[in-house]
């Protein structure tokens, strides 16, 4: 299957030391060469880069293991192809404008035969993927004529997540710039870094970044992974059917979606 990261901080931080461990994967130290993709928030904006390419041969994976873009909200993606051929259009994280609103999806798992429900986002690929993704802003957009409350957003996600998480293998990283949903049906994992802060080894590479240079007593960061990305530190594994919402690098909400949950799904 696929590998997620994503990142949460309270200061726009760059990623190039968590995504040079992780594009190991993409067909050096992990079978993940169908592609792969990432995305930044910077503002209302965000910055995409995608590759059909193995992450471990892109060029454009290089630029972005050099180049210190810095962030608040990072989801990133590489691929093993299950549903869908290999291609840029099937390329994780998808995006799409939602109520004024830029929102990046990327999943991790598999639904057999899965169709975004009806409304104005469809598919422009052929992966169960954005056709969750879709089907989940056709459900929000449809219960809500105008953006509503976080909390409300929240109670939405996690009933629509609960009806995926009971078809299939849905593990996901979601955002709309202002805060990152996590969701672990089978694997995933997070650290948090905050001072006192150290030096951290990569699993896949030798490479060691003392975080002490690089930040202030003030910075916290997460990173969410499907595999633990260091090997010198402890991250903490979520549990099957555990969500979290993120922001500045804190959980602001978490739970764990359960078959009850599914009585509060919206109507199709």
């Amino acid at each position: 299957m696929c590998e997620l990261m994503g990142m949460s901080a309270n200061v726009p931080t760059d990623i190039c030391f968590s995504f040079s461990g992780l594009m190991q994967r993409g067909g050096r130290t992990g079978p993940h060469c169908d592609g792969w993709g990432v995305a930044f928030y910077e503002g209302r904006g965000v910055r995409c880069f995608h590759d059909p390419a193995p992450c471990h041969s892109s060029a454009i994976a290089q630029l972005i293991e050099s180049y210190p873009i810095k962030s608040e909200n990072v989801i990133c993606h590489i691929r093993q192809a299950n549903v869908g051929r290999v291609s840029l259009a099937n390329t994780h994280p998808f995006t799409r404008e939602l109520w004024g609103q830029y929102w990046t999806f990327a999943h991790n798992g598999q639904i057999s035969d899965f169709v975004a429900g009806e409304g104005p986002f469809q598919p422009v690929g052929n992966t169960d993927s954005e056709a969750i993704f879709c089907d989940l802003l056709n459900r929000l957009r449809a219960r809500f004529a105008r953006q509503p409350d976080r909390d409300e957003i929240l109670d939405c996600l996690t009933a629509a997540c609960a009806d995926y998480a009971a078809r299939g293998v849905c593990n996901l990283l979601l955002s709309n710039g202002q805060w990152l949903f996590t969701l672990c049906t089978t694997k995933l994992a997070w650290i948090t870094r905050r001072a006192p802060f150290g030096p951290a080894q990569l699993r896949d590479m030798e490479m060691v970044v003392d975080f002490q240079e690089h930040t202030t007593p003030d910075d916290v960061v997460t990173v969410i992974a499907t595999e633990p990305l260091t090997s010198n530190e402890q991250w903490h594994s979520y549990q099957p059917g555990e969500w979290r919402l993120w922001q500045g690098g804190e959980t602001l909400r978490q739970g764990n979606i359960s078959i009850a949950a599914r009585s509060r799904l919206l109507p199709e």
